[in-house]
């Protein structure tokens, strides 16, 4: 990549406005931030997708908790994956995992090739796997183009050694997109150690559930 990006997860419309008005390249849209973010109802996806000319990325998971998906909810995300392409919604942020923290190669494959084109991105439940080397492997066999993850931290600045080791052993093979708890303080700290990436940021800087226009500026200027 060749030079740093900037996505911004928006959890209402409001913040979606305000990623685009102050130069995000993309947003992930997603629900439920006390949950960690859930699917998008399908209204606030239709309301989004009408006004935003750059990228919308919808996360795929039908509830907060663990990664651990029943049938139920896979038939769910699959159903979601189907609709929101309809929408032209450009890409799809997912992960599911074993009951013993690896990877879900064949559920996470189905999903991937029902995704077709859109780009996919393996969200946070990366930050969970028992075996971060296999994981990203098995990953990267399922056709993720991105990684969205905190290197298992509480937030991206303890897990910077992580982040930088996996990638490296990426080897330019998918994104390693750091996420949680960045901000215009630390972001410095990680474009020091970390090549060109996408960086994933709510910049939300207040009790709100909404996306500051000064920080999403200040994250630019930093990047």
């Amino acid at each position: 990549m060749e030079n740093n990006q900037l996505e911004i997860a928006c959890f209402n419309y409001e913040s979606a406005i305000t990623a685009q008005e102050n130069g995000a390249h993309r947003i992930e849209l997603c629900e439920n931030m006390q949950l960690g973010g859930t699917t998008p109802n399908y209204v606030l996806a239709v309301q989004v997708r009408e006004k935003l000319n750059i990228k919308v990325h919808a996360i795929i998971r039908p509830r907060g908790g663990d990664f651990v998906n029943s049938d139920e909810e896979f038939i769910e995300m699959k159903q979601d994956i189907k609709q929101f392409k309809k929408l032209g919604i450009d890409g799809f942020v997912f992960g599911i995992l074993n009951p013993g923290g690896s990877v879900d190669i064949k559920r996470n494959k189905e999903l991937v090739a029902l995704a077709g084109q859109h780009l996919c991105t393996f969200h946070r439940a990366f930050d969970v796997v028992e075996n971060v080397e296999q994981a990203l492997e098995d990953v990267i066999e399922c056709g993720f183009q991105t990684i969205l993850t905190s290197g298992q931290g509480a937030n991206v600045e303890e897990g910077l050694v992580v982040l930088e080791k996996i990638q490296q052993l990426a080897k330019g093979r998918i994104v390693i997109m750091p996420g949680g708890g960045l901000r215009s303080t630390n972001v410095l700290l990680l474009k020091e150690k970390l090549e060109n990436t996408f960086y994933h940021s709510s910049a939300i800087v207040d009790q709100s559930e909404s996306a500051s226009a000064e920080e999403i500026k200040s994250l630019l200027r930093f990047l």
